[in-house]
């Protein structure tokens, strides 16, 4: 009796568990992408408040640092600041994803060109999060799918 190489003994179970891999679920893919980016925004959010007030320091960064253009830097702050409060949360539960996926996704590359543009890996690292979101949707662990199921139910 002659012993099986190791590769041909290998291949199979390789195939067998990267066969696997791809038949992940949908639902866990759109779960880590809206979760994952939406940490990375509320956190942000999290330092340019304290309770239900923004900073007086955020409002200088935007003077200073975060200059952006067309927009005059105290309605800036106030636009980051809700829209790093507001979005992620709805990423989280799963409504309006594709909005508010898009949303952060114009902050994203707004940060990108005007703010920061030598932190172009961490953005493209969001942006691949976001766009993931916004061309595939939230999954089924998501407000979002339950609305879809209802309205396709109505539909005859």
């Amino acid at each position: 009796m002659t012993a099986t190489p190791f590769p041909q003994m290998l291949a199979p179970r390789l195939l067998s568990l990267l066969n696997g891999l791809s038949r992940s679920p949908d639902w866990l893919h759109g779960a880590l992408a809206r979760w994952g980016v939406a940490a990375i925004f509320w956190r942000s959010g999290q330092t340019k408040v304290t309770g239900f007030h923004i900073n007086e320091s955020t409002f200088d960064l935007f003077q200073t640092e975060y200059r952006v253009p067309l927009l005059p830097p105290d309605i800036a702050a106030v636009l980051a600041t809700v829209s790093e409060h507001l979005f992620p949360v709805l990423l989280v539960i799963g409504l309006a994803s594709r909005f508010s996926a898009g949303a952060l996704l114009g902050m994203t590359l707004t940060i990108q060109i005007f703010v920061y543009p030598g932190s172009w890996p961490d953005h493209l690292l969001w942006a691949s999060a976001l766009v993931y979101v916004i061309l595939r949707g939230p999954g089924e662990l998501s407000i979002d799918h339950l609305i879809r199921r209802r309205c396709e139910r109505l539909l005859p």
